[in-house]
């Protein structure tokens, strides 16, 4: 009885650390992901993981993701995780399906981002430092975090050229910056010109369409009238105005125009006494508005009859002459629009159509001129009320509410931005058709998802030329010099050249270091008047522009990497952003993409898909769940969601995936616990003579590895997720590896049944451990360190390639006969639930199952009868037919199988104390009372 009970400890595996000699914190134990994910950086780092990678797979098709850069401000959020997880599946899943991957991290380090945190840091010290001074600590700044960004995204197990990534500070890295610049200056692109640009009064700086960010701000909404200053025709001796509405009264001053739509007829509507004039089409709406319900209409215009006519400035002495105006609409309004060319895009080009001054009263700060009538020196929002208050008092205000509105703000300070015309530096989309060929472009490439397409060409189609000027310290100067003598601007790609080499030597800060005579070639004169002085222009290049331009400054400067890239991928903010920019930047100088394809992913969001925000309470940092669950439920999280949507993410989530996680480690960890004695060079058998069961979940893997390796094919990694994690739960722990264990557990160590289960289950830990480590790297590097070692096999498994679809082990003949079986099973398991309702049964075991069946379905059954206890996991199955029975306890109906009737009964015979099946051989051998004649034979002939 010792040495049973000993044999019986061994064959059910009931302790792995006893049967495999491993240690508690080996792979078949505890996940602690927590403790043991730093192991495994440590290890990969001291192993040159990243580089043995690049190695083994030299000479390979390559395939080359460029890394959007990050901003060096701060700790890296869920979004920045994301984004990054994403492209280490992209990048690990082509690696293992035979490209050479080069990744090279980068980071964006000039701009207002991190100007804007230094000036917090250093509050009104800032106004006592020179431009060099605080170029210099914004540098420190950016340092610091790429350092601290750096070890973060390593820790989301991310592999790259981590000591070699690109930083847009570089000198090398500006002179490229500056040597596009040239390029675009010598392909015609730069103009200066003053015209209304997004301006951020508390930053002090213009911004770039993909700088501003629009959130809902409280406005007043006004309804204006402007009176006609002569004589209408109809409507002699009316008192007559034009009406237009606003959310803008601060714009008002410097109204110059009113513009109606060419093609709209216009009504004259008398009430209370006066007669006003809107579009046909706002008439209801306006009246209902102004509660003018007795109004009555008097006369109807053509647009062309009002135009050219004068009315007058609500409260200036000032007219405003009527224009026509495409861009006016029906969808808000009165239909006829004021206009501020000073204020706004449309108004600005409509202005300079119409001739009409360039007015722009606003500073630098945000206020108002001192020339400004009633309102000089107020800041533009806090002059709103004034307004509305004077035209009240000119009896100009028709009506004044509230209304809560879309409105632009700066990216960094959150602070609402105005449209103010000031002097830039733009390049033009025209000028060599550069707005059309990116239109065209856009067309052919790939995006993913495909409404990537229709989202950047809707914004390519209707964007200004790109303003590239900042009024900003830290950022790459743009190198153009003024004539003293006669104002001639020197901007020649030459010059520019020049300067770009000595950015690559000493570094940006010899611009505000060195006098204009210690940049310029000697001899430099004005080509206008010969002058020989000149100063310096002080504005710094747009920080999209830094980021654009770096397939030059990466793509076209690494060895590993080419032009263009085959993806870019970030979020869909890009889309006015990166994307866009590169795409301009490479079409003006290269005359074609810097990519192939683009990918985008939606936004981080809470359980209930809330914008993450600190004021609500619902941010999660990825650190604290890195510390709680560890990166790679992080990782699992990133996989599971669908990246084409905005993905949620909340503690109830990373708990269901958890689970999900424990379900497939628990599998890799049932298939290593089973293969301790296995050499797959010595044990494996043959695909014919493995056990029918095991050649069809071969066939089933066959099915899994072409669904996982077409998902990531097409960048899909939800689907990834859901294939193996669905495999894992249902197909193995549910179904298959629940009937193998009588096999593992009970059978000779050695015999052809369970070497047969144990080959299929080498070749199922092999092709899972393949699969899920693009995505479970931490937990694929374990199983992986923990199988067999074989002379062809990686060290690593992220040196290994995917699994290959094996053609000898399709067999749809097979699964065919095992859909049916396993139909079979589910109504045998459906009749021994009710059986342990009913307390006829506890474990399965205890079981006889009877089918009662007749015709084709009796002889399909009994074929596969003898393997039928074991696909239950009973102890005994019966075959009779339908004539004879039933006459069972516990009786059920096969719905899904007409003609099949399933009986449960106690099982006959005494339970074997060592497969716990129940027989009629228990106690039959002499000196062996408690088991059956099955284990007595494996017991004594192993």
């Amino acid at each position: 009885m010792i040495i049973i009970k000993r044999i019986l400890a061994v064959e059910l595996l009931m302790d792995y650390r006893e049967t495999l000699n491993l240690p508690r914190t080996s792979f078949p134990m505890r996940a602690n992901l927590v403790s043991r994910e730093p192991d495994s950086l440590r290890i990969w780092e001291e192993q040159g993981i990243y580089h043995n990678i690049q190695q083994s797979r030299a000479g390979q098709p390559r395939f080359i993701l460029h890394d959007g850069p990050p901003y060096a401000n701060g700790h890296i959020h869920l979004g920045t995780a994301l984004n990054k997880i994403l492209k280490d599946f992209i990048i690990k899943s082509k690696t293992m399906a035979g490209y050479l991957c080069p990744f090279v991290p980068g980071w964006d380090c000039h701009g207002l981002p991190i100007e804007h945190q230094v000036e917090k840091e250093l509050r009104g010290k800032r106004f006592r430092l020179s431009k060099t001074e605080i170029r210099k600590l914004c540098r420190q700044y950016a340092e610091r975090f790429i350092s601290i960004q750096r070890e973060e995204f390593k820790r989301l197990g991310v592999f790259g050229h981590w000591e070699a990534p690109y930083l847009t500070m570089d000198h090398q890295y500006e002179a490229a910056i500056l040597r596009e610049f040239g390029r675009f200056v010598d392909a015609g692109h730069l103009y200066r010109a003053k015209k209304p640009v997004h301006w951020c009064a508390r930053c002090q700086t213009a911004l770039a369409e993909a700088e501003v960010e629009y959130s809902e701000i409280d406005s007043p909404s006004i309804y204006v009238k402007f009176p006609a200053t002569g004589e209408i025709p109809g409507l002699a001796g009316e008192k007559v105005s034009m009406v237009i509405w606003t959310t803008t009264p601060w714009t008002l001053p410097a109204n110059l125009a009113l513009a109606l739509h060419p093609e709209y007829p216009y009504l004259a509507v008398k009430a209370r006494g006066e007669v006003l004039i809107m579009a046909e089409g706002r008439v209801r709406e306006v009246t209902q508005a102004l509660g003018l319900e007795d109004y009555r209409v008097v006369k109807s215009f053509a647009a062309a009859e009002l135009k050219g006519r004068e009315f007058a400035h609500p409260f200036l002495n000032r007219k405003s002459k009527v224009v026509s105006g495409w861009f006016v609409t029906l969808e808000s309004g009165t239909g006829i629009v004021h206009i501020a060319p000073g204020h706004g895009q449309e108004d600005y080009e409509l202005g300079m159509t119409e001739g009409l001054e360039l007015l722009s009263p606003v500073d630098d700060s945000g206020h108002f001129v001192p020339e400004v009538e009633f309102f000089g020196g107020l800041q533009v929002f806090a002059a709103n009320e004034p307004i509305i208050e004077k035209l009240a008092q000119a009896g100009a205000l028709l009506k004044s509410e509230t209304i809560v509105h879309s409105y632009p703000h700066c990216w960094r300070c959150r602070n609402p931005v105005v449209l103010r015309a000031t002097t830039q530096w733009f390049f033009s989309l025209e000028a060599k058709q550069l707005r059309a060929r990116a239109l065209d472009w856009i067309g052919k490439l790939i995006w993913i998802p495909p409404w990537g397409r229709d989202r950047i060409q809707g914004m390519v189609e209707h964007r200004s030329d790109w303003c590239v000027s900042r009024q900003r310290a830290w950022g790459v100067p743009i190198a153009v010099f003024h004539c003293l003598a006669c104002g001639e601007v020197l901007a020649k790609k030459e010059l520019i050249d020049w300067v770009a080499d000595l950015f690559a030597q000493d570094g940006t800060d010899v611009w505000f270091d060195r006098e204009p005579a210690e940049l310029l070639p000697p001899g430099t004169t004005c080509p206008s008047c010969g002058a020989d002085e000149f100063k310096k222009e002080l504005d710094t290049l747009d920080v999209w522009f830094d980021s654009g331009v770096s397939f030059a400054g990466v793509l076209e400067k690494r060895d590993c990497l080419s032009f263009p890239a085959d993806l870019y991928l970030e979020g869909s903010d890009q889309h006015r952003g990166w994307f866009q920019s590169s795409l301009l930047a490479a079409l003006a100088t290269r005359d074609r993409p810097p990519f192939k394809a683009v990918l985008t992913h939606g936004f981080v969001v809470d359980g209930k898909g809330r914008k993450m925000s600190k004021s609500m309470g619902n941010v999660m940092a990825p650190e604290k769940v890195i510390k709680r669950y560890g990166a790679e439920i992080l990782r699992l999280w990133v996989a599971a969601e669908d990246y084409r949507e905005d993905i949620k993410i909340s503690e109830e989530i990373l708990s269901r995936l958890t689970e999900a996680y424990r379900r497939i480690r628990n599998t890799c960890r049932f298939l290593l616990g089973n293969l301790y004695d296995f050499d797959p060079g010595a044990d494996a058998v043959d695909y014919e003579q493995l056990e029918e069961v095991d050649r069809w979940i071969l066939h089933r893997l066959n099915q899994v590895v072409t669904k996982v390796k077409e998902s990531y094919d097409q960048f899909l990694f939800h689907p990834v997720f859901h294939t193996i994690h669905n495999f894992c739960a249902v197909d193995l722990s549910s179904l298959y590896l629940d009937i193998l264990k009588d096999r593992l557990y009970t059978h000779a160590p050695a015999s052809a049944s369970r070497r047969s289960a144990q080959t299929a289950l080498y070749h199922l830990v092999e092709a899972l451990v393949r699969m899920v480590a693009p995505i479970l790297s931490f937990t694929a590097e374990e199983v992986w360190q923990h199988m067999s070692a074989t002379p062809s096999r990686e060290k690593s498994v992220h040196l290994a390639t995917f699994p290959e679809v094996v053609e000898s082990w399709a067999d749809p003949g097979l699964a065919e006969k095992w859909e049916r079986l396993l139909k079979i099973r589910s109504q045998a398991s459906r009749a021994l639930e009710v059986a342990r309702q009913e307390k006829l049964i506890g474990n399965s075991l205890e079981a006889r199952v009877v089918l009662y069946c007749s015709g084709e379905l009796a002889s399909f059954v009994k074929k596969s009868q003898d393997m039928l206890p074991t696909l239950f996991i009973v102890s005994q199955v019966e075959v009779l037919p339908v004539s004879q029975g039933p006459r069972e306890e516990v009786v059920t109906e096969a719905r899904e199988l007409p003609g099949l009737t399933v009986a449960v009964a106690r099982a006959r015979g005494e339970k074997c104390q060592r497969c716990w099946n129940y027989s009629d051989t228990v106690g039959s051998q002499v000196g062996h009372p408690q088991i059956c004649q099955r284990c007595f034979t494996t017991l004594t002939n192993p």
